[in-house]
């Protein structure tokens, strides 16, 4: 069977990512499509395999600033060839799901969710942004467009796996199409328990607004006596560092490294997780390291955090609410071997087991409607 594996773009690395990076084990001959990539991002990960990126890459500021090519991306990844393959596997939250199949060809997308900018997040996404209100106007019509190509294309992918019951609700929504539930993999094997825990609380991601780290540092700043650690890097850092401002008990700490990230799940008090997410690998990291969550309830940590026993939740997103379940916060009351066991749940064999799994169904499927 010839595959083909198509992923947004390789120019980070996020939950997204480490699926994408499951797939290629999966299929260790696939070609890979992408609109665009970081030559350092695949040197270290996929130095050897095929890459054919898009126009995008070899246009100025293509890579560095690929956000302003957004309303050439629906073009640039319908100009993929993909008529010798069998089997396209695409890995998408945006528009990798649109490349243009043959009919003999079954097309696969794993869909992290319905492109939040386009559908759940647009408005704030809109109000979000620098730009003066006539500005936002014309991002408004140009979304606008995208966003009618962005429900053509969903109609383009043949099945569709969702990586939780969030992203599960989304697609039925907004592309108004069934979707089975496969739940991401999370690297377990890159975390550990360890015998030290700190006295800091741990917050970290891609700093974007939508994240809500600006409501942890307001809940910190209104208690001295708690410390908190933030790690990630992103177009947020410059306004959280404001917000954040000469609090003595608020570290950010900016990117960290793999190892440096591990070790701060692992002694942390506990992780917070502010936003909704479709799924929220962060998460389960935390649980990996065998660390208890505190989260908002709503999203994908309804479906990973067992409430007393690996967590706990609070039900508004505000300062205050976070303030609240953190003062009320006791690490004793949690047992970190149960949190790991919990997390391993979510293991990459798991992932690869079950995508190969359901894959031959569909190939089966599908190869026996032809006949």
């Amino acid at each position: 069977m010839r595959v083909a594996l198509v992923h947004d773009h390789l120019a980070q690395d996020g939950g997204a990512e480490q699926v994408f990076k499951a797939l290629v084990e999966i299929f260790p001959d696939a070609p890979i499509y992408t609109l665009l990539y970081d030559q350092k991002y695949i040197d270290k990960y996929y130095r050897d395999r095929q890459i054919d990126a898009s126009i995008i890459q070899r246009l100025p500021g293509g890579v560095k600033h690929y956000q302003w090519y957004m309303p050439f991306m629906p073009m640039a990844v319908e100009f993929f060839d993909l008529g010798n393959y069998d089997l396209v596997l695409s890995d998408s939250s945006s528009f990798a799901k649109g490349v243009i199949t043959k009919p003999e060809t079954l097309h696969i997308d794993y869909c992290h969710t319905p492109t939040r900018y386009l559908w759940s997040d647009t408005h704030e996404y809109i109000n979000a942004l620098k730009y003066n209100k006539y500005f936002k106007k014309i991002i408004s019509l140009v979304l606008n467009y995208v966003r009618i190509w962005d429900r053509q294309a969903a109609d383009r992918v043949d099945v569709f796996i969702a990586n939780s019951l969030t992203c599960q609700k989304r697609i039925t929504k907004y592309y108004r199409r069934e979707s089975t539930i496969i739940y991401p993999n999370v690297d377990i094997e890159k975390f550990n328990i360890s015998s030290e825990v700190g006295d800091y609380f741990l917050v970290g991601c891609r700093l974007v607004p939508y994240k809500r780290i600006d409501i942890v540092i307001d809940a910190f700043k209104k208690m001295p006596d708690k410390k908190l650690k933030v790690f990630g890097d992103g177009i947020d850092l410059s306004r959280l560092k404001n917000i954040a401002g000469e609090a003595e008990n608020i570290e950010l700490l900016g990117r960290v490294s793999d190892a440096e990230r591990a070790k701060l799940f692992s002694q942390c008090q506990a992780f917070i997780n502010p936003q909704v997410e479709d799924f929220g690998i962060t998460v389960v990291e935390s649980m990996a390291s065998g660390r208890p969550v505190i989260a908002y309830s709503r999203g994908g940590a309804l479906e990973t955090v067992i409430p007393g026993k690996t967590g706990l939740f609070f039900s508004e997103q505000t300062a205050e609410a976070i303030k609240e379940t953190v003062q009320n916060f006791n690490p004793n009351n949690f047992t970190p071997q149960f949190i790991r066991e919990h997390a391993e749940k979510f293991s990459k064999e798991r992932f690869k087991k079950e995508m190969k799994e359901f894959i031959g169904k569909e190939w089966e499927k599908f190869s026996a409607s032809r006949k």
